[in-house]
């Protein structure tokens, strides 16, 4: 009888993500429906100085390899604090400062800087999924355990992900996301046919001041940006995020947007607030990525304060846009309870946590659950 062997599996944790070739990522990442974990929009992280050890994201992706052939990656990061992620655990930092624990550093697997849903090992298609996450799940644990890392935390985790994770001692920690999905709607009017009369007025009021302020939005992708959008683009995100302060979330470097014109230009989609006097400048700009049927809002921001030009490029247009272009799922970003106004429904998102098997960290966890209790 002959002897079955085992797969010769090999694990490599990395710091650079430009040391895998980018045929190679893709090829486990363009099946995902999430367009942030491909190896462009990630590469471009790291070599525009947005996640860098300074910046408190420190690359440190786990890879696994069958002889010489990538099979499945887990996108990670050492953190030393917790901003960037959206999903605040501050409470367990805190916790744990009170029982003398060090929290930080924590690994954390999601996009960086991204709340959007999607996060999850990429696994080449035709592998076993259970047996390469059970390694994949003991490598990080061994990894935290040899470097005294308080645990793993998962982020935006993919629905279908959620399940098998809870399988291997994961805890799933729900939040709430403002989704808009596309119900069979053929034009804007009928999306706007699911509103009450008095909601229907108040978009079209609201899209109508837009106008009267001579202001016309148009949308672009892939090669129909001009170049010099994109640096105007981190212009109004940077302008946004200075005007709230310490709370503007500005983690995104000028090169970080000027590298997406030759690499990623092709999932951008650009809503451009244009003056009667001006459709070469706009004054105000939207920034979207797209894959598939699905439409992420990211950043926004305008030289001007012009009554609901936020709503127009940031919700209405997008949507517009989606139905012209058989979008099922448009997520606009974090926060925001006026998004439900506009059609966006109130849905649960997942974040999943993983605590490693280091006896203090436990006591931490369960001394938290008593006090949540």
């Amino acid at each position: 009888m002959v002897e079955q062997l085992k797969p010769r599996f090999s694990v490599a944790w990395i710091n650079q993500i430009g040391e895998i070739p980018q045929t190679e990522w893709d090829a486990l990442a363009m099946p995902l429906k999430t367009p942030f974990l491909e190896w462009e929009w990630l590469h471009s992280m790291e070599t525009s100085g947005s996640t860098t050890a300074r910046s408190g994201w420190l690359p440190n992706h786990l890879t696994v390899w069958r002889d010489r052939t990538l099979i499945a990656i887990a996108p990670l990061y050492l953190k030393g604090h917790s901003y960037g992620e959206f999903v605040f655990d501050h409470q367990w930092a805190d916790v744990a400062s009170r029982l003398g624990i060090e929290y930080y550093p924590k690994l954390l697997g999601m996009s960086p800087f991204t709340p959007a849903e999607g996060y999850r090992f990429l696994i080449a298609p035709d592998e076993d999924e259970e047996t390469l996450t059970e390694l994949m799940v003991g490598a990080i644990d061994q990894f935290c355990r040899h470097h005294q890392i308080s645990g793993c935390n998962f982020l935006y985790v993919d629905p279908e992900w959620r399940s098998t994770m809870e399988q291997h001692g994961f805890s799933s920690w729900l939040h709430h996301g403002y989704i808009w999905q596309n119900q069979g709607y053929e034009t804007f009017d009928d999306y706007l046919g699911a509103f009450n009369a008095n909601q229907r007025r108040n978009i079209k009021r609201e899209r109508k001041a837009v106008g009267t302020a001579g202001l016309s939005l148009k949308a672009l992708t892939g090669d129909e940006i001009p170049r010099s959008y994109f640096p105007l683009m981190y212009n109004f995100y940077s302008d946004t995020c200075d005007k709230f302060g310490w709370w503007g979330s500005k983690y995104l470097t000028k090169k970080f947007f000027e590298q997406l014109h030759t690499c990623y230009a092709d999932r951008v989609v650009f809503f451009a607030a244009y003056s009667e006097m001006d459709d070469r400048h706009p004054i105000g700009m939207s920034f979207c990525l797209t894959k598939g049927d699905r439409l992420y809002g990211r950043y926004w921001g305008s030289h001007q304060e012009i009554d609901c030009l936020h709503f127009d490029a940031c919700y209405y247009a997008p949507i517009e846009w989606a139905i012209q272009n058989g979008i099922q799922l448009f997520d606009p970003g974090a926060g925001g309870r006026h998004k439900n106004d506009a059609g966006f429904l109130l849905l649960l998102t997942i974040r999943c946590i993983v605590f490693t098997t280091v006896d203090c960290h436990k006591s931490c966890v369960l001394t938290f659950t008593r006090l949540m209790i």
